[in-house]
């Protein structure tokens, strides 16, 4: 137990002015703190009206910041009291503008920079960490940063954040979390001549030798922490669905940009569709945008519209995508990436969106483009024509690149748009009706499905146990949520999401035979209620 100032550095341990009295002499903490004890309730009232004195999100984000560098209780505890303002803060919007900012607002270092100088020494380089437990790795290289690009190694705020949300949403204790950026360099020739940037100045290392550093590394995290699971994060779509698809069976990991977006897109497809009154097999998706995000909803779309009995050629079928190039369609195979192959239409070539929405008449409009207000009046105008409920989700994150906004999505449909975006909208007022506008954000999923793997000690994260996450949320979603228009629960609730959705995944790996501690199905709520960390200091006398 560390004592004195060394205590007080700990954020994980450290309590400020709530430490007793009898803490403070039997730790040497006498002096070293103003001589009033607080309660962390009273530290919550304090901090939280220090935060209200913060005008702009990024002056938020900072504040929030520097208190989890110093008090990690009573940031949890913060965040717990207040998640609906303080969830945007930490992650998607501002957490984008905290990315771009990353080293001009740098105070202290938080997790591991892995560089690719380092090779052959990664084993060491995690050694480092004090914690020697750890479960839970969220990693990203910075080449896809939300929608704003290479970032880099400023790409590490993404991690931090991601992490933030597993203990705040699900509950997972913070000594089991660690954050990490693999700087193999950037191309975004910006930050080479930033004086603020602090990562490698040098373009980004690719092929053979970048195989290799990753490889060290994952081998790395099963010797030194064999009990994690690891995050892929924002990694550029050259590498992120073949790192999934090499390593997602010989290390526990996911890639939340392709499943954990998946899920929380299926789930706001399958709550939509009890106000549209259509059954899931008579869907047919347009996506603007074939990314990550794309092709990864399709490929749950598939999964669960098989399991409602169709056929995977027929579920295949209704996704059909607009890239850059116009509709993806078999004539351009030549020319596709390897993940659009399997999506590419027997049709015509089409150049435009909207010349595609005449073509295919879908009945949901999903944006993953980065692409903001490509979804204009005239394309959700006429969505509304052939569907009474069109479904529209725009889900490019941050806000900036949303496809377009809650408002324009009721205006132009007359108010009768399912809507569901990427980061948070207002309230907006249509004639008589308030809708509250859904947010599909990954952080319904992600947390939940982590904190149930790691119960069970699952030995890998299957598609089926996000076709179960996603189930899970949609059915927490309330006729009054509907009411409101929001297809997804109030993040309000998001800690008792995250515990049915962790018995949801944890039952699925158990059934699958995935999992390293089998329990009984009326066994696995409770394990996971009981794993869940709640912010409180202990006495350490």
């Amino acid at each position: 137990m560390p004592r004195g100032t060394a205590l007080l550095a700990n954020p994980l341990l450290n309590k400020g002015t709530a430490f007793l009295d009898e803490e403070r002499d039997a730790l040497g903490l006498r002096g070293l703190l103003p001589p009033r004890v607080f309660t962390l309730e009273a530290q919550v009232d304090r901090a939280y009206a220090n935060y209200r004195r913060k005008h702009e999100p990024l002056e938020k984000y900072i504040f929030l910041t520097l208190l989890q560098n110093r008090n990690e209780t009573l940031f949890y505890k913060l965040l717990e009291t207040y998640p609906e303002e303080m969830i945007p803060i930490i992650y998607t919007p501002t957490v984008g503008e905290a990315c771009l900012d990353y080293g001009a607002i740098f105070r202290r270092p938080r997790g591991l920079f892995v560089s690719i100088r380092e090779r052959g020494r990664i084993v060491e380089i995690l050694r480092h960490w004090p914690q020697t437990d750890v479960r839970m790795i969220v990693v990203t290289d910075g080449e896809r940063i939300l929608g704003l690009g290479d970032l880099g190694a400023m790409g590490m705020g993404i991690s931090v954040g991601k992490l933030s949300l597993y203990s705040s949403c699900a509950g997972l204790h913070p000594a089991y979390c660690l954050p990490i950026t693999l700087d193999v360099g950037t191309d975004n020739k910006s930050l080479h001549a930033s004086p603020t940037y602090l990562g490698l100045c040098q373009p980004r290392v690719r092929g053979a030798e970048y195989d290799a550093f990753i490889e060290e590394f994952v081998t790395a995290v099963k010797t030194v922490f064999p009990k994690a699971l690891l995050q892929w994060e924002d990694f550029g779509n050259t590498n992120a669905f073949r790192l999934l698809r090499d390593y997602q069976h010989r290390i526990c990991s996911f890639n939340d940009d392709i499943q954990g977006t998946a899920g929380v897109a299926l789930a706001g497809l399958l709550s939509a569709l009890r106000l549209t009154g259509q059954p899931l097999t008579a869907q047919k998706l347009l996506f603007l945008g074939a990314g990550e995000a794309g092709t990864g909803i399709a490929d749950l779309f598939i999964t669960a519209a098989v399991a409602e009995g169709l056929t995977e050629s027929e579920a295949r079928g209704r996704c059909w995508f607009v890239d850059s190039q116009g509709l993806v369609v078999r004539e351009r195979m030549a020319n596709l990436a390897h993940h659009k192959l399997t999506y590419a239409q027997d049709h015509p070539p089409v150049a435009t969106l909207a010349e595609a929405i005449e073509c295919i008449r879908p009945t949901a409009l999903i944006g993953v483009s980065g692409m903001p207000s490509t979804f204009t009046d005239e394309i959700i105008a006429r969505m509304a024509e052939f569907n009474e409920r069109p479904i529209i989700f725009a889900l490019s994150n941050p806000t900036s690149k949303a496809e377009c906004t809650a408002e324009a999505a009721y205006r132009a449909s007359g108010g009768r748009a399912v809507f569901a975006s990427g980061s948070p909208f207002p309230a907006v007022v249509f004639g008589e009706q308030t809708f509250v506008p859904g947010q599909g954000n990954n952080v319904y999923i992600f947390p939940g499905v982590g904190l149930g793997a790691l119960v069970v000690e699952a030995k890998e994260i299957s598609e089926r146990m996000f076709l179960m996450a996603a189930r899970t949320l949609a059915d927490l979603v309330t006729d009054d949520d509907l009411a409101l228009g929001r297809i997804y629960p109030a993040l309000t609730r998001i800690r008792e999401v995250s515990v049915f959705i962790a018995t949801a995944v944890a039952k699925e790996a158990i059934h699958a035979g995935l999992a390293g501690v089998v329990l009984a199905d009326d066994e696995v709520e409770s394990a996971v209620r009981q794993s869940v960390y709640h912010p409180a200091y202990q006495s350490y006398v």
